[in-house]
């Protein structure tokens, strides 16, 4: 069983430890679909003392073909990329982001994919941390090497559940694979990334959005077991989840983890599935 402090930790909490002086290290992954270099918006203002990570080059390894837009890294990448950041062995890690929860979200699974197991993100993002009057830093962090040691050289078959785009379509019978984009996707209304729009047949749809307030904190434990349950979530029956690449499937993970439910990411989502012959595809009709 887990618990929302589990995955997640509030604006305060964070704020508190950062003036304590108690080791932390914090992790700025600006990311959007439209904007996946968040470098210049760090620059601009970011929690002081944190990291910048690159989603695009450090928490994927694009150079791999055939498993998607936002391969896995190998553990060895990773660990390079994490000592850049300043992540040491036995401090915590606090990942953040400014558009919901997505970069934050894959940081958070990445690592833990990778054996690091004490990291959590920070609920609300960046504009809880300005929310409760915290002032940002302007510039680039030069974070002193660190030393941390990840447990997993192959992220797919590492602490994190994972599953296979086969694994991913025998989950529509033997348990609930949910597909975490927009419903205008899912439905095959539209699709502005991959080119065959539609979703894996069988998948139900439960978009990660929904799983934030207005604000972008994530839902009340009761609220998000609602959502799920409506989903067929919760029943014991094993949980998949899959995105258009990758990412934003994390923050259904997540959420899912706050309420107790460990799930599988089917890494390449959709865009693996959709660039694969033979693939079955399924659309929906609009709602009345």
């Amino acid at each position: 069983m887990t618990s929302r402090t589990d995955s997640v930790i509030t604006a305060d909490e964070l704020a508190e430890r950062l003036d304590a002086r108690v080791p932390v290290t914090v992790l700025d992954v600006r990311w959007q679909l439209d904007k996946p270099d968040g470098r210049k918006a760090y620059g601009a203002g970011h929690i002081p003392g944190a990291a910048y990570v690159d989603l695009e080059s450090e928490l994927s390894d694009r150079s791999i073909t055939g498993r998607g837009r936002h391969p896995l890294p190998a553990g060895a990448r990773l660990q390079a990329a994490a000592r850049r950041w300043g992540a040491r062995t036995g401090v915590p890690i606090v990942v953040y982001d400014n558009w919901n929860r997505a970069g934050s979200a894959r940081a958070w699974w990445v690592l833990r994919a990778a054996g690091v197991t004490d990291v959590r993100i920070l609920d609300g993002g960046l504009a809880a941390w300005t929310g409760i009057g915290r002032d940002l830093a302007q510039g680039n962090e030069q974070p002193m090497l660190g030393d941390l040691t990840v447990a997993y050289d192959n992220l797919y078959a590492g602490a994190a559940n994972t599953v296979t785009a086969d694994e991913a379509a025998g989950l529509t019978t033997a348990g609930v694979l949910i597909d975490a984009r927009a419903p205008e996707r899912f439905r095959g209304d539209s699709e502005p990334v991959d080119p065959v729009a539609g979703h894996i047949p069988g998948a139900v749809n439960v978009p990660y959005a929904g799983l934030l307030d207005e604000h972008g904190f994530f839902r009340p434990a009761t609220e998000l077991d609602a959502i799920f349950a409506s989903a067929q979530v919760g029943d014991g029956r094993a949980v998949g989840a899959y995105c258009g690449s990758g990412v934003t499937a994390a923050v259904v993970i997540a959420a899912l983890r706050i309420t107790g439910i460990d799930a599988a990411l089917f890494p390449g989502s959709w865009s693996q599935w959709s660039a694969e012959a033979g693939r079955p595809v399924a659309v929906a009709a609009p709602p009345d």
